[in-house]
């Protein structure tokens, strides 16, 4: 990795812990038939793409789980709690790690997101850790609800090389899921797929000679 200048962040399972089971569980408990066809780590309904780039809104995204639950009484209250059941929190003294990152190469964000969960997160980093957003631990932070983008499109890669003037030959993304790190080759960036947990992140690191032991 000695060529490494910069490195691109997946949030989800990296940084901060995420539970796709728990999720699953919720949504099925709204009435969500064939749930794991419905929304799973490696594939999902429209409606989560449709979300993530920005092409609804809650309202809609909320309204898209009552047609497929066949359960129009559903609350925006029920709908958000089965939905941010995904979310578990930052792992260990992550926040100290992206900061040694970033000590030692350029360091940006780059999230498959959506404004319900964006809200949650930014309420816990705020509750839990006293600050708004993630300035202080990357030189920029992409959310796919901002770009009309998600992962794995290239595209969305492509995007983040361009507005910071980043080599793809001297770039690393780091991601849990296959098939993001399939789009990011295909912009031309090294790829590390994350194969422990989030509480691992700093023995990833070093695993792979980024950071000193």
């Amino acid at each position: 990795m000695e060529k490494i200048k910069n490195i691109i962040f997946d949030y989800g399972n990296v940084i901060f812990a995420i539970d796709f089971i728990r999720t699953q569980n919720a949504l099925a408990q709204l009435g969500i038939p064939n749930v794991a066809e419905f929304f799973a780590h490696k594939g999902h309904n429209q409606l989560f793409d449709d979300f993530e780039t920005g092409s609804i809104s809650p309202a809609q995204f909320r309204d898209g789980i009552r047609k497929v639950a066949e359960k129009l009484e559903l609350t925006d209250q029920q709908i958000d709690d089965a939905w941010n059941s995904l979310l578990i929190g930052v792992s260990g003294n992550n926040h100290d790690v992206l900061l040694e990152v970033k000590a030692k190469y350029r360091t940006f964000l780059l999230s498959n997101n959506n404004k319900i969960h964006y809200d949650w997160i930014i309420a816990y980093l705020q509750k839990d850790f006293g600050f708004n957003n993630y300035d202080d631990f990357f030189e920029r932070a992409y959310f796919s609800q901002d770009t009309t983008m998600r992962k794995p499109n290239p595209a969305i890669f492509e995007m983040v090389l361009k507005e910071n003037n980043l080599n793809p030959e001297e770039t690393l993304f780091i991601d849990d899921s296959p098939q993001h790190i399939e789009g990011a080759k295909k912009a031309g960036l090294n790829t590390l797929l994350m194969n422990v947990h989030p509480e691992h992140l700093r023995d990833f690191l070093v695993s792979h000679q980024l950071l000193q032991a």
